[in-house]
């Protein structure tokens, strides 16, 4: 079904695509959205979900269907020339931090066939083999001129990678008018391309494989596996099924420039050999280079940049696509306020400042790990063999370090400080802090388990939670505004999560807090208010 009389174009149709239709359509925005490739991919390099993401797909009742289908760790194993030297177990880190306390394989192939039914659910189905050829930004909306191509098969990475820029006006071409445009197409964007904005940063000399493999040996144990050595490197993902592992390895330099296309027989088996890993069986193997880049915006007029389109860099941690959906989540609940009149237009001022922080620093922190990790000079080397087996074990046994790690990688610990939406500050809890999680109560009355304070979020609304008494005016104030008021009897569980008694925390839609106080001043709540014309979607 194509949408009649959309008000969001989004252009293309990978994970970010996707998540950003279904959260706009899950707000009452209609949207259409398109991709050049015919097909969607059937092999993917994006394999992590992490928790974060979790959280927010649980807003919109899809969290339970990823797990149900991914294959969950709680463990990462390190190997330094063959001898494993560290186990950093997760599961039970996580536990009290997120209601995921665990690490997820989800094959992006799987993943995107999974956003695309959920879509067609709605009553939206992905546009495939039309282009974006081409756009105007007149001011009040933008018109696109779209393209049938036919389409290509999808590659290795499952979504769109861009179609044709310009030129003339085809027979066949379509225009199509819009408030608003989303470019989710790739790293070759149309839409970035022709806005002009610039892509600075660089490829890798270094080319990697995948291979999807049946195998047998101590990385099918369901852990994920890191293998660092000399001149090489390999990662080993748990896959669903038995037996079944993604290896992510390095090519070397002089097969890398001999042979093409490459082969699993090609690739050199050292690391393997080392690990004793035996391979069975390569469902399928893949060559890349990976690219690190960030754009010089992620907004201009009315059209957006959100995932690759915006941001490419290292797999190191399992970030891109992750990244990429917060974008995309960010991103639609303001397009819904504004559209919708619930919010003043300067709000989707923000996305840009917000998301372009993060991606800059993971750009950042990515590089200076995979440089690391891939690195041939001999003082590389030297501390990938010699100090990285001698301070990691002690490290990894450190409760606050693991810790540490599971909300770095997690993405639970990103925050919005620095944003003009975030303000003031309770205990521990800044505005622009994620909500932190309060587990369920499983001590209530009669022995019944109460939801979290995470239940109400599926709202996809503003919200004012207030942990304790409710203090004088609060309660008002929600109620003249139509704002749900959600009030959690004080228990030490809040405690434990950083939030002190008495505090009030004003939500917004995608779950991170824009005001923390402790209610002793509700009017500055209601000048926060008015200042960014901001209603519920639903009245009371």
């Amino acid at each position: 079904m194509t949408t009649r009389d959309p008000q969001v174009l989004v252009a293309g149709a990978g994970p970010t695509g996707l998540v950003l239709a279904l959260f706009l359509t899950h707000q009452g925005i209609r949207v259409r959205i398109i991709d050049p490739v015919a097909e969607p991919g059937t092999t993917s390099r994006a394999l992590a979900v992490q928790a974060r993401t979790l959280e927010l797909y649980r807003q919109i009742g899809l969290a339970d269907a990823v797990v149900e289908r991914a294959n969950t760790f709680a463990a990462v194993n390190l190997w330094v020339a063959g001898k494993r030297i560290a186990h950093v177990a997760f599961g039970k880190l996580g536990e009290g931090m997120s209601p995921f306390p665990y690490m997820t394989i989800f094959p992006q192939d799987e993943h995107e066939r999974l956003l695309t039914q959920r879509l067609a659910d709605l009553g939206v189905e992905v546009e495939r083999g039309t282009a974006l050829a081409g756009f105007e930004d007149l001011g009040d909306r933008i018109r696109a001129r779209l393209r049938r191509t036919g389409g290509a098969t999808g590659g290795a990475t499952g979504g769109a990678t861009g179609g044709a820029t310009g030129g003339a006006t085809g027979a066949g071409d379509e225009f199509c008018e819009v408030p608003y445009l989303a470019g989710c197409d790739g790293a070759r964007s149309v839409v970035r391309e022709t806005l002009g904005i610039t892509f600075l940063g660089g490829t890798y000399d270094q080319m990697f494989y995948v291979a999807d493999t049946e195998a047998s040996g101590p990385v099918t144990d369901g852990d994920l596996h890191v293998a660092l050595d000399v001149s090489d490197f390999l990662a080993a993902f748990p896959m669903k099924g038995a037996g079944r592992v993604r290896l992510v390895g390095m090519v070397r330099p002089d097969v890398a420039m001999q042979h093409t296309p490459l082969q699993w027989s090609d690739i050199s088996q050292r690391v393997v050999e080392r690990l004793k890993i035996t391979v069975e069986r390569v469902n399928w193997f893949s060559t890349y280079r990976v690219h690190h880049r960030v754009a010089g915006k992620f907004r201009q007029g009315r059209a957006f940049l959100l995932g690759d389109a915006g941001h490419i860099h290292s797999p190191v941690g399992g970030q891109g696509m992750n990244t990429g959906i917060g974008d995309a989540v960010n991103l639609s609940w303001k397009l819904a306020a504004v559209l919708d009149g619930r919010a003043n237009v300067r709000l989707l001022d923000t996305y840009e400042p917000e998301r372009i922080a993060f991606a800059r620093r993971l750009v950042s922190t990515t590089d200076t790990v995979f440089s690391f990790v891939t690195s041939s000079t001999p003082i590389a080397r030297w501390v990938r063999l010699s100090v990285v087996p001698r301070i990691l074990p002690p490290l990894a046994a450190l409760d606050w370090a693991r810790r540490f790690l599971f909300r770095t990688v997690s993405q639970i610990a990103l925050q919005y400080r620095a944003s003009r939406l975030s303000a003031g500050a309770a205990g521990g809890v800044h505005g622009g802090d994620r909500l932190p999680w309060v587990p369920p109560d499983t001590g209530a009355v009669n022995g019944a388990t109460t939801g979290d304070n995470y239940t109400p979020l599926t709202s996809l609304d503003w919200q004012m939670h207030v942990y304790g008494d409710l203090p004088p005016g609060v309660g008002a104030i929600c109620s003249a505004r139509g704002l749900a008021l959600h009030v959690f009897p004080w228990r030490p569980a809040m405690q434990a999560a950083g939030i002190d008694p008495g505090t009030c925390l004003l939500v917004r839609p995608d779950g991170y807090v824009a005001v923390a106080g402790d209610g002793a001043s509700p009017e500055k709540l209601e000048r926060y208010l008015n200042e960014w014309e901001l209603r519920s979607r639903v009245k009371g």
